[in-house]
């Protein structure tokens, strides 16, 4: 899940896990559930300084063309895996070297 890769990230930074992915989850819930602190949906993480920080203040953001790309690779994939209409069987009429049929 998300909080299994944040703390891959901050392993890899060398940073304590434990404590910075709860403050960032703290910070995400605390967007959702409080009015006054919607702001707080922007708050990321800066692995060189090991702490919390608002990403877009930082100019942090998430380029949407990269996941919109991502999306419809996955589509065409799933489409594709869909539409192949040859099935393979296993046809086995005795005992002997089972055949295969298309």
């Amino acid at each position: 899940g998300i909080n299994a890769e944040y703390g891959t990230l901050v392993v890899n930074a060398a940073k304590d896990s434990t404590d910075l992915v709860a403050k960032l989850r703290a910070f995400h819930n605390a967007s959702q559930t409080i009015e006054a602190k919607r702001a707080f949906k922007w708050i990321g993480l800066d692995l060189e300084n090991g702490k919390c920080r608002d990403n877009k203040e930082a100019g942090v953001l998430e380029p949407a063309m990269s996941k919109i790309k991502s999306l419809k690779f996955a589509t065409e994939a799933a489409i594709t895996i869909l539409r192949i209409d040859d099935m393979i069987k296993i046809y086995q009429p005795s005992k002997e070297r089972p055949q295969l049929i298309r």
